[in-house]
C-alpha cells in the first residue's frame, strides 16, 4: 500500500493558519510525523487561499523537501498551480489530479507528458460525478487509454474512482469497491487510489468507518490511499488486511510491524 499523507491541507482548521503564516517549523513537524508513520508521499494543498494558492503550494513543496527526502503529492484543482509547483519539486512528484473534464485534461496533460510524473486519474467528466460502477468504468476506460496514448506509462497512473459519502447514497460504498475490482481486472499494472475518508462524511464515528472501509477496499485490490498515517489503527488495519489478502509473502511485513510495535494502539 502506497500512503499519501493527507494532513497538510488548508481545509483542516489546525493547519490553515500555519500555512497562512508560513510557519515552517510546524509544517515540517507535521510532514515528518507522517513520513515517520509510513507516508510515501506528503500531500500539499492550499486550495482555500484564492489568489495566493500558487505561492503557498510552492512554499509547502520547498519546505517539506528541504527537510525530508520525500516526494510530494501536489493537490490542486488549478492546473496553473500544478504547473508552477512542479517546477520547484525535487524528484518525481504525484499530481492530484487529472480528469476527463475537457478543460482540466487539456491543461494538465502537457504538464505530465514525457516527465515520469505520477498522476491521479479522477473518474470525473464533463457530465459530472459518476454514481455506479458502470459510470465509473466508462470514464476510467476513456481516461486511462487517453493517458496511455499520450505516452504516460501505465504504472504511473493511479485511478481514483471517486469515493462519495455513504450518507448520500446507500450504494456508494459498494459501487466504489466494485469499481476497484473491475479496474484491476481491466487494466493490468495500473494503480488505484482514493481519498478514503470521504466515505464517512456527515456520519458519526468517522474514524471507525474509515478503518473498516479500508479493509474492504484492500480485499478488492486498492493499493494506494490518501489517508492520515498518524491513525495507528488505520495503519495496522492496512498491514493486516494486506497479509490476509495474500499480499504479504510469508507474513514478513506483518511480523516486522509486530516487532516494531506498530500493531499496538
Amino acid at each position: 500500500m502506497q500512503i499519501v499523507g493527507e494532513l497538510i491541507n488548508a481545509s483542516r482548521k489546525n493547519i490553515r493558519n500555519e500555512i497562512r503564516e508560513k510557519n515552517r517549523e510546524k509544517i515540517v513537524e507535521v510532514a515528518k510525523a507522517q513520513y515517520d508513520a509510513g507516508a510515501d508521499f506528503i500531500d500539499v494543498n492550499a486550495g482555500i487561499f484564492v489568489g495566493k494558492e500558487t505561492d503557498y503550494v510552492k512554499w509547502l513543496v520547498q519546505t517539506v523537501q528541504e527537510n525530508l527526502d520525500v516526494p510530494c503529492c501536489i493537490d490542486s484543482p488549478d492546473p496553473k498551480v500544478i504547473e508552477e509547483s512542479v517546477k520547484v519539486h525535487k524528484g518525481t512528484p504525484m499530481i492530484n489530479s487529472i480528469s476527463l473534464e475537457s478543460e482540466r485534461f487539456d491543461r494538465i496533460l502537457p504538464v505530465i507528458r514525457g516527465t515520469g510524473i505520477k498522476i491521479i486519474a479522477l473518474c470525473m467528466s464533463d457530465e459530472g460525478m459518476p454514481h455506479t460502477r458502470d459510470d465509473r468504468m466508462r470514464i476510467a476506460d476513456k481516461l486511462v487509454n487517453s493517458l496511455i496514448s499520450n505516452n504516460i506509462p501505465v504504472e504511473n497512473i493511479y485511478v481514483d474512482p471517486l469515493v462519495q459519502p455513504i450518507g448520500s447514497g446507500d450504494n456508494f460504498g459498494i459501487e466504489f469497491l466494485n469499481t476497484i475490482e473491475s479496474i484491476n481486472k481491466e487494466f493490468k499494472g495500473i494503480h488505484t487510489i482514493c481519498g478514503l475518508s470521504n466515505i464517512s462524511y456527515g456520519i458519526p464515528k468517522r474514524q471507525f468507518a474509515n478503518q473498516t472501509f479500508m479493509i474492504m477496499a484492500i480485499t478488492k485490490g486498492l493499493d494506494s490511499a490518501i489517508v492520515n498515517p498518524l491513525d495507528k489503527k488505520m495503519m495496522a488495519n492496512i498491514i493486516t488486511a494486506e497479509m490476509l489478502a495474500g499480499q504479504d509473502q510469508f507474513c514478513e511485513k506483518y511480523m516486522t510491524a509486530y516487532r516494531e510495535g506498530l500493531l499496538d494502539f
